[in-house]
């Protein structure tokens, strides 16, 4: 086997390929990944670690046909290296030799025999643009649970009812919901899946640097291969495994009804925020005084360095203070993609929620709102 490629575009390709390789297999072949030159002169790079698979599919000029296996992580750290001339890849019985310009590795080949076969895709179910998929997910996983003993929370629930897609995240301290419109291969698709927080994240974010439209593969309720959720665009394609359905009824937490509203200039207040909350130990929150015209951020209290900043705010309602953990809210204030941010309340202790300040038509919903669990101020 052997081939001659552009070192950019394989740099970019392994790159892709190896981003899903475990950190710590169970068995050392999982720790490769499989590169393949076909009859039709095309390279196909794959990495599976029984979870998520992922392939990049290349046209080539100069190839012969062969499989070999080699250590992933590695060869993303040489391609990454190389000087940019093309490179030359030639099996030579148990080793690779990688050749660009004057520079020459030669690496260790694995079993391939040994090699997992990567998943089938399952059923094309539509087509969203790549740039407004990333997009939504990067909204939406900002609040998924991170703690793998609670693995309902760490997931993303995509919810499809004909051409609309609404995505929903939480870790019980917040609530992510972003809808948006697709193009369904069946006006009246129907579907729920469970997918894994990072994963969905990981994967969004590059295929939205194709600039293509990203294909979606998912079986209907009680269709052939489920349990798996497949991506594709540009050559490039990859599954994972879906979680367990089981979501919280997220729509009645979501308040219909508010007391309060404000509208804040988002970059003064993330500004703000981080500024306050240099003072706030891990866990304690950020509060906020809202009046007329006027918003006061404080932080640390007693013995402890303190802050205090005030903005201006464009606010309706009675005079209300709220605390949150400044994390969550600064993560919240990122997602909204807006240069207004929104923070609607009904009690200093009942959920709030954040949206874009962006005008909505009467009668509308925004297509994303964050929700935000207050915490409750002693005295």
């Amino acid at each position: 086997m052997m081939f001659r490629i552009e070192r950019d575009v394989l740099a970019e390709a392994v790159a892709w390929t190896a981003r899903s390789l475990p950190a710590r297999p169970s068995v050392p072949v999982l720790a490769g990944m499989r590169l393949e030159v076909t009859e039709e002169q095309q390279l196909k790079l794959s990495g599976f670690d029984y979870e998520v698979s992922a392939e990049v599919t290349l046209e080539l000029h100069t190839g012969e046909p062969g499989v070999v296996l080699v250590s992933g992580k590695l060869l993303a750290e040489i391609t990454r290296a190389l000087p940019a001339q093309p490179v030359d890849f030639v099996v030579d019985g148990a080793k690779a030799v990688v050749t660009c310009g004057s520079a020459r590795f030669t690496l260790l080949t694995m079993p391939v025999e040994d090699y997992p076969s990567l998943p089938a895709m399952p059923p094309a179910a539509g087509r969203v643009g790549s740039d407004v998929f990333a997009s939504a997910v990067s909204q939406v996983a900002v609040a998924a649970g991170r703690d793998d003993t609670l693995p309902m929370l760490t997931g993303v629930r995509m919810e499809i009812e004909g051409d609309t897609v609404t995505l929903a995240a939480t870790d019980r301290y917040r609530l992510a919901v972003r809808e948006l419109k697709w193009q369904p291969g069946q006006p009246d698709f129907n579907a729920i899946a469970m997918i894994p927080g990072k994963t969905l994240a990981d994967t969004a974010k590059a295929l939205g640097a194709t600039g293509a439209e990203v294909e979606i593969a998912l079986s209907s309720a009680g269709g052939t291969g489920e349990g798996m959720i497949g991506f594709s665009s540009a050559g490039r394609r990859t599954t994972t495994r879906l979680l367990d359905p089981e979501f919280p009824k997220y729509r009645s937490l979501l308040p219909t009804e508010f007391s309060a509203r404000a509208d804040l200039s988002t970059g003064p207040f993330v500004e703000a925020v981080k500024r306050v909350a240099l003072v706030a130990e891990r866990n304690t929150p950020v509060r906020l005084a809202f009046k007329s015209g006027e918003v006061v951020l404080e932080a640390g209290s007693g013995d402890e360095a303190q802050a205090v900043e005030a903005l201006p705010v464009d606010y309706e309602g009675e005079e209300m203070n709220i605390a949150f953990n400044h994390q969550f809210l600064l993560e919240g204030l990122g997602a909204i993609d807006s240069d207004v941010a929104r923070l609607q309340m009904t009690t200093s202790t009942k959920p709030a929620i954040l949206t874009g300040g962006k005008p909505v038509e009467d009668g509308a919903t925004t297509d994303y709102r964050y929700l935000i669990m207050p915490i409750r101020l002693s005295g």
